[in-house]
């Protein structure tokens, strides 16, 4: 199922194949919650200060139209690379610094909302609950299950020679130069 994500203003549009997808997500981190609240972007945040995302290899993405709204942050000069669209401040991706890593995770407030219950259903899947800002139900098995399909798509991609071409140019450095942000973390 192609699932169509789009900045708030709608210059930047995207297609996501969700049947390559890894996993849908909750990220309770400090780092994922700064990025959003930088960006005034609380609204993406749950009450527990989460986030959700769809993890997939980079290649399930297509970008359709508003590329050059696109742009990227960092937390750190060595942290993850922090796609938005610059135009309306939308948070959009995360990915690693390294081209190599076949791996992209989604910003799923940027999917349309039908599309992505009708494909994922709610995140079943918690990451960093010790960050979370209120109570939530840790998920070990569910986190367990979810990183190791992750590292065999990561691993499976590495070994067939598959880039990050969606983010980094065909050199490996990224698509656009990260600005390295302060911002607070809680």
């Amino acid at each position: 199922m192609q699932i169509e994500l789009q900045c708030r203003c709608g210059q930047l549009r995207a297609r996501l194949d969700s049947d390559r997808a890894y996993a849908h997500a909750r990220c309770y981190c400090k780092d994922c919650r700064a990025y959003a609240l930088w960006l005034g972007a609380d609204d993406i945040l749950d009450a527990q200060g989460g986030t959700a995302l769809v993890a997939t290899p980079p290649q399930a993405l297509r970008f359709t139209a508003g590329l050059d709204a696109l742009t990227c942050l960092s937390l750190s000069e060595n942290g993850l690379l922090r796609w938005y669209a610059d135009c309306c401040g939308m948070p959009l991706a995360n990915t690693t610094r390294d081209s190599q890593m076949a791996y992209v995770s989604v910003m799923s407030g940027s999917m349309q909302a039908d599309a992505r219950e009708a494909a994922f259903g709610a995140p079943h899947c918690v990451v960093n609950a010790g960050s979370a800002t209120g109570p939530v139900r840790a998920t070990p098995v569910a986190t367990t299950l979810t990183a190791a399909r992750i590292g065999v798509g990561v691993i499976a991609a590495r070994l067939r020679g598959v880039r990050n071409r969606v983010f980094f140019r065909a050199d490996g450095a990224p698509m656009r130069v990260p600005h390295v942000v302060e911002a607070p973390r809680d």
